[in-house]
């Protein structure tokens, strides 16, 4: 980036070489940045951007080169190079060639494909970078995180992520959670003229602060080792690659089996060991782990679509398996645009008196529902301006209720104060006369589904007076029932999680068909949650949850997950961050807090509930891709080495060369990734690994194979007569063609015409297989079999296809009897097709 000159670059360029700004005095630290209260000047910032760089920590780039060679180092590459190399030893520069292409070609597409993919990602992930409020040119705005500089002036408050290193300024203590970065457990206080650091999380509280260190000159810069995050596996990846580690061992069982008894026949030891090698790269699937990167990148991409950016890849498989949804309710299940209703005020009290208070103890600027709530109710009750707020405490979790100091016209200092009624209630000296009046309009405003809004300020002798009650009312989102119903039918239970009381809870859920069994949370008080088996069946059987704290969140989430279930957990402050980080799949909603979208794994950019919805059909789509997948490779597997095997031990003869076996990896590899793109409806239940049906459904079909190969062996032999180079091709075009087809009948439960598979499969297939027909035919590597003999193997392909397919639907009635594999959907015309066919 090009350098600007200045006569002050002296100043701000210390931000990057000078490393004791903690002790500078904040006098001391304004002057040696040139800063004024006003903040800087966007020609200032210009400038120093410039000269400092972004805000942001540099990554470490591996070279492309070096990322390129990576996938020529490794178990099955260094098998593919020791082919290679024996083939060369042993002067079949035909077999020497192919494998060596075969070796170029896996590295070329793994390569582009994880590119491609973090591509993908990286620009996901963009779309979720910090924002900050930062004053320039005299006025408050928000800019990018990124493009802080040493000398602005920062607002910060509950539930966001310091984006730089900085000095608060005069205001009140705030509390920082900074354990990611000094391993400190509980959240530490920050007084004026403190530093709060980069990455650290406001607990309570709000202030301004001025930036001192930006990039890698901040404490997290320095110490970025500690707070790296660790790549986890879920449980459909752990899955998969068991499923792989299952293959490579079979594999390597039956290629040992063919050496020793090469050896005790005396085969050349050359020959046999390059053939095992060459056998062993056909039989384990070198493909699975770019099969499954570009499966996840394509999803995400599609989620992105919608709103949805992940921002944990395994993610989007936890969704797929998710039974329960703990949802937020505000924001989520409701509009979040509160209205005010006529309120409740005690004896003495005026409308426009207690709106007057209300709007005191607000703030436009921080951009709250309830603040501007009150404000827009209090616009024309209110006469004049109010006066000036000399100091204003923010809500927070603790105290639940803000409050504002300003002068009365009088001079005298008054306060104002709303919040949760019971905390405002107790402000009063006469707490205990107003009580049930109090708590009768409360349990009123509740039964029809407001939030009650305690109000109260100051009298001349400073005792506080409570004035009443506001209603406010969210109403619920117009898509929230039909989104509940949807989830209901997909077997995914929707548990309401809310802070507000028990009898607005029970009107929301009521209205959006959730169920009446509401808890209030005050069961939790005082419980052990390691003994309690009580509270946890409760916790179960639970509609919802009302009165909810930060830890009570964590223990719903926690409790319903040693019951077994895939959990999904959605907030959006500060305080759900626990929650979010302890759920299996935690979802960020809409305009959540900097801290939320930090410890979840999905961030939804759309308000409301229907994108999760969305997102879990999406992601029970790639588990249906993937499960076609490890049916279709776990099969081909079978198939290959039981009839190589068979072949060389019983008969003596190897019915394919090791070019026919690397041919056979290079072509159905390459286009089986397009399953990534393949049309597939999704399941109507939570997806789980039933491995028992996996493997039984693809032994079958990798049975019915070996009997296929042995049948057109016999009848080439035996029948025709055919010479040993001739079979050799025949099996060869053979095991290609009946092999991809494979993959037409695992893709479905039902018959193969179920689904109609998507154009990228289908081409990447036709293509495929075209090409290796080619090769037969015209004897590319082998000896040529003509037109009219590569017809003949196709139509004997396709026939063992139909036969596969129906054996399929067998297999499936066998292993999964309560499912009825003949149907992908209930009430579609295939299902009542199907229905009038068996009857």
């Amino acid at each position: 980036m090009p350098q600007r000159t200045s006569p002050h670059n002296h100043s701000h360029t210390a931000a990057k070489t000078q490393d004791n700004w903690e002790a500078l005095t904040l006098s001391q630290l304004e002057e040696r940045l040139e800063c004024t209260p006003d903040g800087l000047t966007s020609a200032e910032a210009t400038q120093r951007l410039n000269q400092n760089g972004y805000n942001e920590l540099a990554e470490v780039e591996s070279s492309v080169l070096l990322k390129f060679l990576s996938y020529f180092w490794g178990p099955i590459p260094w098998m593919i190079e020791i082919a290679a190399i024996l083939s060369a030893v042993v002067q079949h520069w035909a077999d020497f060639g192919i494998i060596l292409t075969l070796l170029i070609v896996n590295a070329v597409i793994g390569f582009w494909e994880e590119f491609q993919a973090g591509n993908a990602i990286a620009a996901l992930k963009s779309k979720l970078a910090l924002g900050a409020r930062v004053k320039r040119d005299g006025k408050w705005q928000q800019v990018p995180a990124r493009e802080l500089v040493p000398g602005d002036r920062i607002r910060i408050r509950l539930g966001d992520i310091t984006p730089a290193d900085a000095r608060l300024l005069e205001g009140d203590p705030i509390e920082v959670d900074q354990s990611a970065l000094t391993g400190e457990s509980l959240p530490v206080t920050r007084n004026a003229n403190d530093s709060i650091y980069s990455g650290s999380i406001v607990r309570q509280g709000e202030t301004d602060a001025l930036v001192y260190g930006t990039g890698a000159n901040t404490f997290f810069g320095r110490t970025a080792n500690l707070v790296q995050g660790t790549n986890t596996t879920s449980h459909f990846q752990k899955a998969v690659l068991k499923i792989g580690d299952f293959l490579i061992v079979i594999a390597v069982v039956l290629v040992v089996l063919i050496l020793i008894v090469a050896m005790f026949r005396g085969d050349a030891i050359t020959t046999s060991l390059q053939f095992a090698l060459v056998l062993s790269v056909a039989a384990i699937p070198v493909a699975m782990p770019t099969v499954l990167s570009v499966t996840m990148a394509v999803g995400a991409r599609l989620l992105a679509k919608g709103e949805t950016i992940v921002s944990r890849m395994a993610a989007i498989e936890e969704l797929a398996g998710m039974d329960v949804l703990c949802s937020d309710k505000t924001g989520t299940l409701t509009k979040n645009s509160l209205t005010l209703g006529e309120p409740f005020l005690l004896d003495g009290v005026t409308k426009a008196e207690i709106l007057r208070a209300a709007a005191l103890a607000s703030r436009a600027e921080d951009q709250d529902a309830i603040d501007l709530a009150v404000l827009a109710g209090a616009k024309e009750a209110v006469d004049g301006e109010l006066p000036t707020v000399e100091h204003y405490q923010p809500f927070d979790p603790v105290n639940k209720r803000t409050e504002a100091l300003y002068h009365a016209a009088d001079g005298t200092d008054c306060r104002a104060s709303k919040g949760a009624p019971q905390v405002i209630l107790a402000l009063a000296p006469n707490a205990d006369e107003i009580q049930a009046a109090f708590d009768e309009a409360i349990d009123g405003f509740a039964r029809r589904g407001f939030r009650s809004l305690g109000v109260a300020k100051t009298d001349a002798s400073g005792q506080w007076q409570v004035l009443g009650v506001l209603p406010l009312f969210d109403p619920p989102r117009d898509d929230s029932a039909t989104t509940i119903a949807q989830a209901k039918e997909m077997g995914c239970d929707v548990k309401m999680v809310t802070g507000d009381q028990v009898a607005i809870g029970r009107e929301i859920a009521g209205q959006l068909n959730i169920g009446n069994n509401l808890i209030d949370a005050k069961i939790f008080q005082n419980v052990d949650y390691h003994n309690s088996a009580r509270i946890d069946q409760m916790i179960e059987d639970a509609d919802g949850f009302a009165q909810v704290y930060p830890e009570h969140k964590y223990h719903i989430v926690d409790v319903l997950q040693k019951h077994g279930h895939i959990v999904g957990m959605t907030g959006d402050g500060v305080n759900d961050a626990p929650a979010l980080k302890k759920a299996d799949c935690g979802i960020a909603v809409s305009g959540a807090t900097d801290a939320a979208r930090a410890a979840a794994d999905i961030v939804l950019l759309s308000p409301g509930l229907s994108v999760v919805i969305d997102a879990i059909r999406e992601a029970r789509k790639i588990f249906q891709r993937m499960n076609s997948y490890a049916i279709y490779r776990i099969a081909e597997t079978v198939r290959v080495l039981l009839f190589m095997t068979l072949s060389i031990l019983v008969f003596n003869f190897y019915p394919v060369t090791a070019v026919m076996i690397v041919l056979l990896a290079l072509l159905n590899d390459g286009a089986i990734l397009s399953i990534a793109y393949d049309r597939v409806h999704y399941s109507d239940r939570p997806e789980k690994w039933n491995m028992p049906l996996v493997l039984g459904i693809s032994s079958v079909l990798g049975l019915a194979g070996v009997v296929a190969s042995f049948g057109l062996f016999y009848l080439a032999e035996r029948v025709f007569h055919l010479e040993a180079d001739t079979i050799q091709s025949l099996i060869y075009l053979k095991l290609s063609v009946a092999g991809q087809m494979t993959i037409f009948a695992t893709r479905t439960r039902g018959p193969f015409w179920s689904i109609a598979p998507a154009k990228p499969l289908l081409l990447a297939v036709l293509g495929a297989q075209t090409v290796a027909t080619l090769v037969a035919t015209l004897g590319i590597f082998m000896t040529p079999i003509g037109w009219k003999m590569a017809g003949l193997v196709w139509l004997y392909a396709l026939a063992w296809f139909l036969v596969n397919d129906r054996l399929k639907l067998i297999a499936y009635r066998i292993f999964d009897p309560n499912e009825d594999p003949w149907l992908d959907k209930a009430g579609t015309p295939l299902h009542r097709l199907m229905e009038r066919f068996r009857r």
